[in-house]
């Protein structure tokens, strides 16, 4: 039985990078809760990284709109606001299509392959079973994926960020979505166009992917 998929990236190389990633993974996975504050002495304690790269960290997290600064008080996590999903969505609706396209006509063999393995091991999980972290990464795992093979860097970033965004909404709702079989299949579907060659399959997959994940949000809210 498959469980929760292997580390996205390489280990970060900087300790401001290993920072970044780590702190970000806490955000996403609302691990640090939306409005906590943020004690940058106890997250240098907690990652055993010094002050200074902890706080480049939360600098490039607050133009991520993960964290926010205020004058006197401090860093806070930032609030989950529903009204924001429209906004996410319009930006996904347009740029996920795209980035599948892409990683479709673009993607090489290599690549292709190990998207396909990636779709085995997803097909082979047990998700009933997974936990609701094991969940979130496999779904991180996939667009992750789907990004970087469609080869273009600043696509990707962009993208990376307003998936952490949509994520940490899922996160919110996620006990109370049904049917999540229905999102690993679609992922499968998604994986399996890419790997093919199938750009106008990929497309639309991500394309209804992204809408089907704003209707299941609002229809429980």
């Amino acid at each position: 039985m498959s469980t929760a998929p292997q580390q996205l990236d390489p280990p970060p190389a900087s300790l401001a990078e290993r920072a970044y990633a780590a702190i970000q993974d806490q955000l996403i996975m609302l691990d640090i809760p939306p409005m906590a504050p943020i004690d940058d002495v106890a997250l240098s304690e907690s990652l055993g990284i010094g002050r200074t790269p902890v706080r480049e960290a939360l600098k490039r997290l607050e133009v991520d709109r993960l964290v926010i600064s205020y004058p006197r008080r401090g860093t806070f996590a930032t609030g989950v606001d529903i009204t924001d999903l429209a906004y996410i969505s319009e930006i996904r609706t347009q740029l996920e299509p795209l980035a599948a396209r892409r990683a479709a006509e673009h993607a090489p063999k290599v690549m292709r392959t190990q998207l396909a393995e990636l779709a085995d091991a997803l097909q082979d999980a047990d998700v009933l079973a997974l936990s609701r972290h094991e969940l979130m990464r496999w779904d991180l795992r996939v667009h992750r994926s789907i990004y970087r093979a469609a080869g273009n860097p600043h696509l990707e970033d962009t993208l990376v960020r307003y998936d952490n965004l949509a994520t940490r909404i899922f996160c919110v709702f996620l006990d109370r979505i049904t049917h999540f079989d229905r999102h690993v299949e679609e992922h499968l579907g998604l994986l399996r166009a890419v790997a093919a060659g199938e750009a106008r399959k990929a497309e639309k997959i991500a394309r209804d992917h992204v809408t089907g994940f704003e209707k299941a949000i609002r229809a429980i809210i």
